[in-house]
């Protein structure tokens, strides 16, 4: 009898053995070959974190994890990194018709003569607007109350991981997140051209890079490790450096529209176009293809992109799109603490300072920018036509990211 429970507990302590290496080694770039090196992702020695040190607030099987992960870093350690080298911007572009160039806005200048500005203060300014607003209990907005823990995985889709780097960034669409993906590709070496990691990242075709199977996102975690993927999320967002880029809420809107809306786009004339066409412009017996819909004239309008946004029914069929879903909706920043917070407007100076603080800026360059034309400038003519008593839902509608990310309230779109 003694054998018998003696050979099931081994069976047992050789199952979890073998589980936990398979966590560890996950894809032959697994968490054991993270870099803890960047200056500002409270980087700990693997000494210090096997120590116990700033993980004493984690659950038991977090500490266990943590340390299982530092040890198998110690060992890891001896193994010689790749000779950084500066690499060679090409000078292929995407190819963009006169029609995209004029509604996108690509801006391929690289804006050298930008007066550089104080990013640190910049950064502790934009954290301490984030903090103060996520704690002040009078300023409320839907899931602000929630814990990560409460997050549904779904939520979490836009999380991408970097092990190599030890970075998580969220992309929140229609603010440069294209060439942010391709950035994480490079870093991550997640995608090969001809069995070798691409090195630009321009030379990545947009096609890959909005490929949801080219990135790892927390998403992905709970389907590859179950029970233990929140335990390995609640590690990286204690370890790993964590960025995300904001714009303007308005501003993002309208850009939103002019590329889903004012492109040929047959996904979107599908899914809400036609809706938007049949709900409030009274249209029947709709095109079916949106070449046929342009060129008969018919298009949504700005007036009835604000509608579908305004009505309740919206949200009853499901969730925003992402590309008109709020940014305290797709990355969680009350429940994440951010390391460090990008802006559009400031899109030349944050992502050069990035890329320092994260030690790659040898590896890499931000990809010129992509500066979507629609300017902050353009809101008094985009809105000019929209119902006052309209704009005022819209603003409350989106009121958490102005807040959240310091971006001033539109006095002169909520007044007469």
């Amino acid at each position: 009898m003694t054998k018998a429970r003696l050979l099931r507990l081994s069976v047992v302590l050789v199952s979890i053995f073998m589980i936990l290496l398979i966590i560890v080694y996950w894809d032959n770039v697994g968490t054991a070959h993270f870099y803890l090196h960047t200056s500002f992702s409270r980087p700990r020695s693997p000494g210090a974190i096997a120590a116990g040190e700033d993980w004493e607030a984690l659950p038991d099987v977090d500490e266990f994890l943590a340390k299982l992960l530092s040890s198998s870093l110690k060992q890891n350690s001896s193994t010689p990194r790749k000779t950084e080298q500066l690499l060679v911007q090409g000078s292929n572009k995407p190819v963009v018709s006169n029609l995209e160039e004029n509604v996108r806005g690509y801006d391929w200048s690289t804006h050298k003569d930008r007066n550089s500005l104080d990013q640190e203060k910049l950064q502790v300014e934009r954290q301490r607007t984030l903090r103060e607003f996520c704690a002040n209990s009078s300023f409320t907005f839907p899931t602000k109350e929630r814990s990560f823990d409460d997050i549904p995985n779904y939520e979490l889709n836009h999380l991408i991981v970097d092990d190599r780097h030890g970075v998580i960034y969220c992309y929140v669409p229609k603010v440069a997140c294209t060439n942010w993906k391709r950035v994480m590709i490079v870093l991550s070496e997640s995608l090969l051209d001809q069995g070798v990691p691409y090195r630009n990242p321009l030379d990545i075709p947009r096609e890959h890079v909005h490929n949801t199977s080219t990135h790892l996102t927390f998403n992905k975690f709970w389907r590859r490790y179950g029970k233990f993927s929140r335990h390995l999320m609640k590690i990286k967002l204690k370890k790993y450096t964590k960025f995300l880029f904001v714009r303007d809420p308005f501003v993002r809107l309208i850009s939103a529209f002019r590329s889903k809306f004012e492109l040929e786009n047959e996904d979107f004339y599908r899914r809400f176009a036609i809706p938007m066409l049949k709900l409030y412009s009274n249209h029947t017996n709709l095109p079916t293809s949106v070449s046929e819909a342009f060129g008969a004239g018919l298009k949504v309008s700005f007036s009835d992109f604000i509608q579908y946004l305004l009505d309740p029914r919206t949200e009853k069929m499901a969730p925003f799109n992402e590309h008109w879903r709020q940014v305290y909706r797709l990355c969680h920043p009350c429940q994440i603490d951010y390391d460090f917070i990008g802006k559009l407007e400031t899109l030349d100076e944050d992502a050069a300072y990035l890329l320092q603080l994260l030690k790659v800026d040898r590896l890499l360059r931000f990809p010129p920018s992509y500066r979507n034309r629609t300017a902050s400038s353009w809101e008094d003519n985009w809105f000019a036509k929209i119902p006052l008593a309209w704009r005022q839902q819209l603003y409350k509608l989106y009121e958490a990211d102005f807040v959240l990310f310091g971006y001033p309230k539109p006095e002169n779109l909520l007044k007469d």
